[in-house]
């Protein structure tokens, strides 16, 4: 893959993996009430369809890795568009199959991705799956956060669960961004400026993991309050934090592929 388009084909296929990781490998189907994986399903399938679509065109003809990343995107893409309709239909046994099956289609999509990267695929690879996480865990706690106002009996322990997933995150996707390298590599023209002159990418990649790192622990302390308020203010920190990963993500993607 190559450009603008190959380069936010990562990102989405990222966001899409790691939610999706996060909202079926985590006890979630027992904390929360099942309209909480309709919501998140119609979010993933637009992410999803996205990803399909940006990989498509940003695939190289020759490239092998692209031609598989294009279907395997795809392929996450139906799938989440069937449990998300299953749930929609009320099968909620089905869609939690197919769901649980949705996780390592999309991860298999990564897989693909690492492949058509500059660098060793394991490095590749190491480098999707934390930004994967990373992506993943603030979307999670964005719509977990939301979720609190509609289910007003639902107990402290998700949210706290994807903000201590959210601060395990930032240090594996501040470890991939540091592996990456911080030389001056080709990249896309199509972005800002800022992100294709020499070695800043990183930098910009680094100093917005960081600031999402500190808004982890600013969440992490906002729920300590034991008011309903408290997640109210957490999820406008999720806010933020959803803006300072995608930033980062952006950034240091833009480096990723060999041209």
């Amino acid at each position: 893959m190559s450009g603008s388009a190959g380069v936010m084909a990562l990102v989405l296929a990222e966001t899409v993996a790691g939610a999706a990781t996060f909202l079926w490998l985590t006890p979630l189907w027992h904390e929360v009430k099942r309209g909480y994986f309709t919501l998140t399903g119609v979010i993933l399938s637009g992410l999803a369809l996205a990803a399909w679509r940006a990989a498509a065109a940003g695939a190289v003809g020759s490239d092998r890795w692209g031609t598989w990343s294009v279907r395997l995107a795809l392929a996450s893409a139906i799938a989440i568009l069937a449990w998300t309709g299953l749930q929609l239909a009320k099968r909620n046994g089905a869609a939690r199959v197919i769901g649980s099956g949705s996780v390592p289609v999309a991860l298999a999509a990564l897989v693909a991705m690492a492949g058509t990267g500059r660098q060793h695929e394991a490095l590749a690879l190491f480098e999707l799956v934390a930004g994967a996480a990373f992506l993943g865990s603030v979307l999670d706690g964005l719509l977990l956060g939301h979720w609190y106002l509609t289910d007003r009996g639902l107990t402290r322990e998700p949210i706290d669960r994807a903000t201590r997933i959210m601060l395990v995150a930032v240090i594996l996707d501040a470890v991939a961004v540091i592996a990456g390298g911080f030389s001056g590599v080709g990249s896309s023209e199509a972005f800002n400026p800022l992100l294709t002159a020499g070695a800043l990418a990183p930098w910009i990649a680094l100093g917005m993991v960081g600031t999402t790192a500190l808004i982890a622990v600013m969440v992490k302390a906002t729920l300590r309050g034991t008011r309903a308020s408290a997640v109210q203010s957490a999820t406008g920190f999720f806010y933020l934090a959803v803006v300072t990963a995608f930033t980062a993500e952006v950034a240091v993607k833009v480096r990723f592929l060999p041209r």
